[in-house]
């Protein structure tokens, strides 16, 4: 299986500059880990939508998977009571 690149969108990257500093390990572990298996069995496609969500203990990581450009562009990372609609 090929390695996706990853991109971050600057208001995801904002989102997790302000996110203490364990968690903020954590998330960029986890999103490091996308690149190897985007569609790993934690994460969970939106219904009517292209995007994909994964939990990260109280956070979610919402991003895109591009299969013809390998690419995964994180767009959102949130706790999980402020994404509760999705």
């Amino acid at each position: 299986m090929a390695t996706y690149s990853i991109q971050i969108k600057k208001s995801a990257q904002k989102e997790i500059k302000s996110l203490p500093s364990s968690d903020k390990q954590r998330i960029i572990a986890k999103i490091y880990t996308l690149a190897k298996n985007p569609r790993g069995p934690d994460s969970k496609k939106l219904s009517g939508q292209e995007k994909y969500r994964v939990r990260v203990g109280m956070y979610r990581i919402l991003y895109e998977i591009h299969d013809i450009i390998l690419v995964i562009i994180i767009v959102r990372v949130a706790h999980r009571q402020v994404m509760k609609t999705i």
